[in-house]
C-alpha cells in the first residue's frame, strides 16, 4: 500500500471538515436523543455510532452510486421541518413548550429502538455531501475512510457536550428548533438543486455561519435565563459512561 504524508494531511483535513459541516447534524440528533430516558440516551448514542460506522463504510464503497438516494434528503428535510412545528406549535406556554416531548414508541419499534432507527435515517441524509465530497478529496479508500469514521467519533463527542448544555440551560431549546427548521429547508433545497428544479444552492460556510450566529444568540439568552433548577451531575456522568 501506497502510504504518502499528504494522505494523513488529507485525514485531518477530513476530520476537521466532517466536524465543521456536520454541527448540524450533531444538534438534530441531541435533540432526537433528547427524548428518552436518560438511561437509554447512552445506548442511542452507541447504537447510532455503531450504525453510522456501519453506514459510512457502506456508502464509501458505493459512492459512485450514492447520488441516486438524493431522495433521502427530500425525506430528512420533510421530517426535520416536521419536528420544528410540531414544537412550536405544542399547546402550552414556552415553559412546557421546551420540555422535549418523551420518545414514542414508531414503527411497532419501542421508544429506544425507534430513536435509534431515525436517528441512522438521519445520518444518512446528512451524509450524502460530506461523502461525495470526501471522495472527491483522495482516490485511496483508506484515506477516505479513515477521515469519515473519525468525523464521525469527533460528532460523538459534540452530541454528548450539546446533550449536557441543552439539559442546563433548557431556554436554548427553542433555538435548536429554529436551526432544526433551517437545517430542513437547506435540505429540501439541496435535493430541488440536485434534481434541477432550482438554479442556485445555499453555501454550505454561509449556513454553517447562520447556524452558528443561531445557537450563540440562542445561548446567550439562555444564560441570562440562567440554569435549570432541577440542574444535577447524572447527565455529566451518562456522557462520560456512554
Amino acid at each position: 500500500m501506497d502510504v504518502q504524508f499528504a494522505d494523513f494531511v488529507n485525514i485531518g483535513l477530513l476530520v476537521v471538515l466532517e466536524g465543521l459541516l456536520s454541527a448540524d447534524n450533531a444538534l438534530v440528533l441531541a435533540m432526537m436523543i433528547l427524548g428518552l430516558p436518560r438511561g437509554d440516551q447512552k445506548k442511542a448514542l452507541r447504537y447510532g455510532l455503531v450504525g453510522a460506522f456501519a453506514f459510512r463504510t457502506a456508502a464509501t464503497l458505493l459512492a459512485a452510486s450514492l447520488i441516486r438516494i438524493g431522495f433521502v434528503q427530500l425525506a430528512g428535510g420533510l421530517y426535520l421541518l416536521y419536528l420544528s412545528y410540531q414544537h412550536f406549535f405544542r399547546t402550552g406556554g414556552a415553559d412546557e413548550r421546551r420540555r422535549i416531548a418523551p420518545a414514542q414508541p414508531w414503527l411497532g419499534l419501542s421508544a429506544l429502538w425507534g430513536t435509534v432507527v431515525k436517528v441512522e435515517l438521519v445520518n444518512i441524509a446528512f451524509s450524502v455531501d460530506s461523502i461525495l465530497v470526501a471522495v472527491a478529496m483522495s482516490k485511496k479508500l483508506w484515506v477516505v475512510l479513515s477521515g469519515g469514521l473519525l468525523g464521525i467519533v469527533a460528532i460523538r463527542v459534540v452530541i454528548a457536550q450539546l446533550l449536557s448544555l441543552v439539559r442546563r440551560y433548557p431556554a436554548i431549546v427553542d433555538g435548536a428548533f429554529v436551526i432544526i427548521a433551517w437545517v430542513g429547508v437547506k435540505l429540501l433545497l439541496e435535493y430541488l438543486h440536485a434534481q434541477d428544479w432550482i438554479g442556485f444552492q445555499i453555501n454550505k460556510w454561509i449556513s454553517f455561519g447562520l447556524i452558528g450566529a443561531i445557537f450563540l444568540v440562542s445561548y446567550l439568552y439562555a444564560r441570562r435565563k440562567g440554569p435549570a433548577t432541577d440542574t444535577d451531575d447524572e447527565a455529566e456522568e451518562l456522557l462520560k459512561g456512554s
